[in-house]
């Protein structure tokens, strides 16, 4: 497939913007032109919390009780749905190449391009977050600590799974590798996600919480562009 020449990237952009900003300000163009990548996981995430109640009892008590897992597991998955395109694109216009063999820090690249995914599918899933769960009858005392966990877990989220990405960019159908590789590293964000909502509908303090919820964040922004970095090389040089 030959992507449109304005969607290929330049190297010598990166160099007048420097390589985090030049890598950043692409992938939001680029995907502001791919209106559909945006609304997809959206709508995914919409609809999952929409058929629940139907597909299980549209018991208030009931949906209440689940909400805080119904929208994680939701959002992990509306995630997972938009990682295989994150650097496909790149892979099969030759721009990854360009990326791997250009001079510029491909750690700063691959942070730029985890950061413009989350920008695109873990903020918005965020900020619509509330609005599911009003409609699972998710109790008020809840929706901050539901909004502070996904604000903390997406960004990992998009990290971990930009991993499986990497790893599988070089094949035709990686999708359903990367839920295999990644799903068992969700785990614990998912735990201590929907762990943080029930001790805050609880009345229990969430600060261990977030704080486990921000150290995971932490060690993601660190080790995560390294592993990116060397996954994306195996896969290209394979």
């Amino acid at each position: 497939m030959t992507n449109h020449p304005a969607e290929k990237i330049a190297v010598r952009d990166l160099k007048v913007d420097g390589p985090f900003w030049g890598a950043l300000k692409r992938d939001l163009l680029l995907s502001y032109r791919r209106k559909s990548d945006l609304i997809n996981p959206l709508i995914f995430f919409l609809m999952v919390a929409t058929l629940f109640p139907l597909g299980v009892s549209p018991d208030s008590v009931f949906l209440a009780e689940v909400a805080p897992g119904v929208v994680w597991v939701a959002a992990l998955l509306a995630t997972l749905l938009s990682m295989d395109s994150l650097f496909r694109s790149d892979f099969e216009d030759g721009t990854l190449e360009q990326l791997l063999l250009s001079p510029q820090p491909l750690f700063m690249v691959v942070l730029a391009k985890v950061l413009a995914h989350w920008m695109l599918t873990g903020l918005p899933l965020t900020l619509m977050a509330p609005l599911l769960g009003v409609m699972l009858f998710l109790p008020a005392d809840g929706m901050s600590g539901l909004v502070l966990s996904l604000l903390l877990g997406t960004p990992t989220l998009s990290l971990v799974g930009a991993i499986g990405a990497a790893l599988t960019v070089g094949l035709r159908k990686g999708g359903v590798l990367i839920s295999l590789l990644v799903l068992p590293l969700y785990i614990p964000v998912l735990i201590f996600g929907t762990a943080s909502i029930q001790a805050a509908l609880t009345g229990l303090p969430v600060g261990g919480y977030m704080a486990i919820l921000g150290a995971m964040l932490a060690l993601g922004l660190i080790m995560a562009p390294l592993a990116i970095s060397a996954a994306l090389r195996i896969s290209v040089s394979g």
